[in-house]
């Protein structure tokens, strides 16, 4: 960028306060850097499909159910079939996957949530279904249903703010007319993680991701119940900014959507 400053000369950076800033002008120079780098990055990937040797690298964001329960074994699949191609994988929610997409920080992001910012481009990868879990010592626990009103009363852990899960539990219980201030929320958790070891304590329930829970339910440390006339199915999306993406990870997205999870 200093060697940019010479060549244009023009000041490509501003300091405010204790800030330094891109100039209008520096933001262009920037902005061509990045297409400069997509473009060697790619003809590295052409090169590597004359050899039978493709490279390269790039950033994944997932949100948490998917980062811990979905996506490991394709990524070690994938590294299998592309040993050359190294993969970053980040996580947190949905929503902060949105923004780091955005921003330019990563280039897929992997979500779980049901709403679309403008300026992603999304496709379907895999169905999923919220299921309600209560813990094994629970008083709820030899319960096999439950009713709605009974959703409503029992104590409950769910998602934080943000969390791909609690916007697809706040979207189907408005669809079912129930509302959502009404349910008897104790407390809300960062991680799917956290809720199940809170549940192993808690005579209550909570709303989480099938896919993971499939272990607890297994060795029936948690307990499933069934809701009479309510279920919650949802749809894991890749998330891509719209516009040019590398080949490298055009390459993963078909390897995704067509890997059998």
């Amino acid at each position: 960028m200093i060697t940019s400053r010479t060549r244009y000369k023009t000041n490509l950076f501003e300091r405010k306060s204790n800030k330094i800033y891109l100039t209008p002008a520096g933001e262009k120079v920037y902005n061509a850097f990045k297409v400069i780098a997509q473009l060697y990055r790619n003809l590295d990937f052409e090169i590597g499909q004359m050899h039978d040797s493709i490279s390269g690298e790039f950033k994944i964001g997932a949100s948490s159910t998917i980062s811990q329960y979905v996506i490991p074994k394709v990524i070690a699949s994938f590294h299998k079939r592309y040993p050359k191609i190294r993969i970053y994988l980040m996580n947190g929610n949905s929503f902060e996957m949105e923004k780091l997409l955005l921003n330019n920080q990563i280039d897929m992001a992997l979500v779980e949530n049901y709403s679309s910012q403008s300026g992603i481009r999304y496709k379907d990868f895999l169905d999923d279904e919220l299921v309600v879990v209560t813990g094994k010592d629970s008083v709820y626990a030899k319960r096999e249903n439950i009713t709605r009103d009974d959703l409503v009363k029992i104590p409950i852990v769910l998602r934080e703010q943000g969390s791909g899960t609690l916007e697809v539990i706040k979207q189907a219980l408005s669809q079912q007319n129930i509302g959502f201030e009404n349910l008897n929320t104790f407390i809300h958790l960062g991680s799917t993680e956290s809720i199940k070891n809170f549940l192993q304590d808690f005579d209550g329930l909570a709303i989480v991701s099938e896919k993971a829970v499939q272990n607890e339910l297994y060795l029936k440390t948690l307990v499933k119940l069934k809701v009479t006339g309510f279920t919650i199915s949802r749809k894991f999306r890749i998330a891509c900014k719209q516009g040019h993406k590398s080949q490298q990870v055009e390459l993963f997205e078909n390897f995704l959507s067509g890997y059998n999870i």
